[in-house]
């Protein structure tokens, strides 16, 4: 099976190092050097390149920024390689180049194959590309949450489908409970705003206004309000246009027009031009005539009822008060009204809506359990696999007495969903607490890893996980940062023997200061510092035969000449060769 390769890393302005290039290759690769030679920055490099997050205090001083540069080797169809691809990035014979830069300002830049990418995309890539452990991550497996998932990353969809089925029903119930809490903390918030509708619905029902009614009133109280004046002004109009009886010999509109039109009909004939103003002339007169008439009906309809104004006044005033309360019309009220109708009868249903969203809640808090219980069995079988796995691989680390356990346990909780017939507590992962248990020696009682392992102990608890791991769900490079502190002796040999063997089915990278481990790789580089204090490009190199020799002499005594040194240093490489 075709794996990817983390291939060459180089490394400008970072830290202790000036400008320096990793060369790395399949199997197993050391890296070692003097303490503060600047071995670390391997795996900070690293993880720059896999999203990690990017901190200026990292820049070297007097430079603008520092730069990595990574080149990886990707199997065609990797699900890597599709993420890429969809990104944009561009593989140069299927080999996938990383770039992450980093201003002495903060701010972060990456490129994926050619292209600029979001950092986040860099760390969605690492899942499936390399894993990096370390102190950091050794501290982390102290934490119960991150046992659960190293069991459930172990169980595989054992566990993963009963556990996405349960984080569904789970996401419902949370969904539903929040509604719920809305509904019953706002019930007194509800109450008033109902009885709030309700009472302006009443008193808009007891005016019962309609559409455009107070553009109407307006108009007629305007006119009642002015009978006399308007009334004296149409009888004027009307005497000017079509006469006053009482002042027979007056000259009215209506007269004048008629004697103008006469006069044109007696000549008409004897010129066109003239005849069609007398045409003009005689449809004034009939105009006048029929505005004549509308004014002397106007002036006798028109009636001074003060009742009638009193009436109009008195609903005006009543719409008045409604639309200082509801709208700016008559018409933005009846909107009002229409919306509260429709508001009333949303309040009016919570109650019903309540009954039914408690008898949901309660149907999935019992599908929950089961659910939970189901997920449960499935931890528990995955448990004494995953534990009898890592036992055996605690053997092979010079722990052959050592008994790995999971205690998988639940909280009671009055409020929690019920599980085996008891109410515990629950989270979107489930019911369980996991923690992860440790016998190191036989009539040694099980004990949380945490308070039960030494440095050196907890260092080989965490390289057998993963070694687990590489069995079961595969990850192309692995990356440790001193995975042997605090180891030494023949532990120290055992380590180096079984990351030799991982080395055989990946990439294996192991940054150390011990010479046995070191004696295993197929691949030793030294990092080392110039008189200056950095590190450049001719500070990372290859070590073999003589100098491989002379620096894991130094690493074992601090004396690269040391004769037996020297020869415990070949022993230890003769040994690896031997037992590869």
């Amino acid at each position: 099976m075709v794996m990817s390769v983390l291939e060459e890393m180089r490394i400008r302005s970072l830290g202790v190092i000036d400008d320096a290039v990793v060369e790395l290759s399949p199997g197993f690769t050391a890296v070692t050097g003097e303490t503060g030679a600047g071995k670390t920055m391997v795996v900070t490099s690293l993880g720059l390149l896999l999203g990690g997050r990017a901190d200026p205090a990292l820049v070297r001083i007097g430079a603008k920024n520092a730069v990595v540069e990574g080149r990886i080797s990707v199997p065609d169809g990797a699900s890597a390689v599709v993420r890429a691809e969809e990104a944009g990035a561009e593989l140069d014979d299927g080999v996938l180049l990383i770039s992450r830069t980093v201003s002495a300002e903060g701010r972060s830049r990456a490129h994926l194959g050619g292209r600029s990418v979001p950092v986040g995309l860099l760390a969605e890539l690492a899942d499936d590309l390399v894993a990096v452990h370390g102190q950091t991550d050794q501290q982390g497996l102290l934490k119960l949450s991150r046992q659960r998932q190293a069991l459930d990353r172990y169980a595989g969809d054992a566990v993963a489908v009963p556990l996405a089925k349960y984080a569904g029903a789970y996401r419902r119930l949370r969904a539903i409970s929040n509604e719920l809490d809305e509904i019953t903390t706002r019930a007194r918030e509800r109450a008033q705003e109902a009885d709030m509708l309700r009472f302006g619905l009443d008193e808009i029902a007891g005016v019962e206004p309609r559409q455009g009614e107070d553009v109407e009133l307006a108009a007629e109280a305007e006119r009642l309000g002015h009978a006399e004046a308007l009334a004296s002004a149409a009888t004027a109009a009307h005497g000017a246009l079509a006469g006053n009886p009482e002042d027979p010999e007056g000259i009215d509109a209506t007269t004048l027009v008629a004697g103008a039109h006469r006069a044109l009909e007696a000549v008409r004939s004897h010129d066109a031009a003239l005849g069609a103003l007398a045409g003009r002339i005689g449809e004034i007169g009939i105009l006048l005539g029929d505005v004549a008439g509308e004014l002397a009906g106007y002036a006798d309809d028109l009636d001074a009822d003060p009742l009638r104004l009193a009436a109009v006044e008195e609903r005006r005033a009543a719409l008045t008060a409604l639309t200082r309360k509801y709208g700016e019309d008559v018409g933005a009220v009846l909107t009002w009204a229409e919306q509260g109708v429709a508001r009333l009868l949303e309040l009016d249903s919570d109650d019903d809506r309540l009954g039914e969203l408690t008898a949901e809640r309660d149907a999935l808090r019992a599908e929950l359990g089961g659910l939970a219980q189901a997920l449960t069995d499935a931890r528990t079988e995955a448990a004494e696999r995953f534990a009898a796995a890592v036992t055996a691989e605690l053997a092979s680390l010079a722990m052959p007495h050592a008994r790995v356990s999971f205690e998988i346990r639940q909280t009671e909780d009055p409020e929690g969903v019920e599980v085996g017939g008891r109410p515990v507590s629950y989270g979107p992962a489930g019911v369980d607490e996991v923690e992860l248990l440790l016998a190191p020696h036989p009539g040694a009682p099980p004990r949380p890893i945490a308070k039960g392992a030494s440095g050196g102990e907890l260092s080989r608890v965490m390289l057998a996980v993963e070694v687990v791991f590489a069995g079961t769900d595969p990850v192309p490079t692995y990356l440790f940062d001193e995975v042997d502190a605090g180891v030494g002796g023949k532990a120290a040999v055992e380590i180096g023997r079984r990351l030799a063997k991982l080395a055989k089915s990946a990439q294996v990278v192991v940054v150390t200061h011990l010479p046995q481990v070191a004696a295993f790789a197929d691949r030793q580089l030294l990092v080392e510092k110039t008189n200056d204090g950095s590190v450049t490009r001719s500070g990372v190199k290859v070590l073999e035969g003589e100098d491989r020799v002379r620096e894991l002499s130094r690493m074992l005594a601090g004396q690269e000449d040391s004769e037996t040194a020297r020869a415990h240093a070949e022993e230890l490489l003769a040994t690896a060769r031997a037992d590869r």
